[in-house]
């Protein structure tokens, strides 16, 4: 297998049927990438581990910086019905991504990237890749080693964005830990919002977190604690004392 490199050609003009407002819509390569600065990141299939828990949530956590750094849209292809995209992005809840089912491969085989999954039972699916467009043409290309199974080494999130821009700054990866009713986690969602600082938020009592599991990570019982790049800040007070001395 030779995966093929296409920087500096044209992106293949296919037509790719979706889904949007409950409607079917035609989209042509030129509706997606002309006049536009456009980052696709392919992948396998929806719901599969890696996309799930890294490749699709980073590039939506650092959609802003994109944003910041020229993009106008970064896009999510996988060769899945539209049916399948839409309710993968919204368990993801990845508002800021523009999911592409490529559905019958036909952008994925133009892309010289179809390749055959069917020892897994996938059929033909995308290689997993990411690629800078503009204006239709592909100024680069990360494609995942040839190797067995699914490497994820060089198609990331940050990995392309160090290359539109290595200075570029970098939404700050926030996690409240939280429980229903409290009144402090409120005024800490309230403080991180009003300073638009993205988190994710993680209730007691779901998906097998418990006062037990907050207790080893934090050495705290009370709600909320904020962690801030892996780092312990504490509850809505320190969190406040942390905004305020970041100015």
């Amino acid at each position: 297998m030779m995966l093929a490199n296409r920087e500096g050609q044209a992106v293949p003009q296919v037509v790719l049927p979706t889904r949007a407002n409950g409607q079917w819509v035609k989209l042509t390569s030129d509706e997606l990438f002309k006049g536009k600065n456009v980052v696709v990141f392919a992948l396998p299939g929806a719901f599969t581990p890696t996309c799930s828990s890294t490749h699709l949530p980073r590039y939506n956590e650092l959609a802003p910086a994109f944003k910041a750094n020229g993009i106008d849209q970064i896009i999510c292809l996988s060769v899945n019905d539209p049916f399948v995209m839409e309710a993968w992005a919204a368990d993801q809840k990845a508002e800021n991504i523009m999911m592409l089912p490529d559905g019958n491969g036909d952008f994925s085989r133009g892309m010289g990237l179809l390749v055959d999954k069917s020892q897994l039972g996938f059929g033909e699916r995308s290689w997993r890749y990411s690629m800078l467009v503009r204006d239709g043409v592909i100024e680069k290309m990360f494609i995942e080693p040839e190797v067995e199974g699914d490497p994820f080494e060089v198609s990331d999130a940050d990995t392309m964005l160090d290359y539109i821009n290595p200075q570029a700054e970098k939404p700050k990866r926030v996690t409240l830990i939280g429980k229903p009713g409290c009144s402090h986690c409120t005024r800490a969602k309230a403080a991180l919002n009003a300073n638009g600082i993205r988190f994710e938020e993680i209730s007691i009592g779901s998906h097998g977190v418990s006062l037990a599991t907050l207790s080893a990570v934090s050495g705290r019982t009370t709600t909320p604690q904020i962690f801030i790049e892996g780092e312990h800040i504490g509850g809505a007070d320190e969190l406040e004392a942390w905004l305020k001395a970041r100015g």
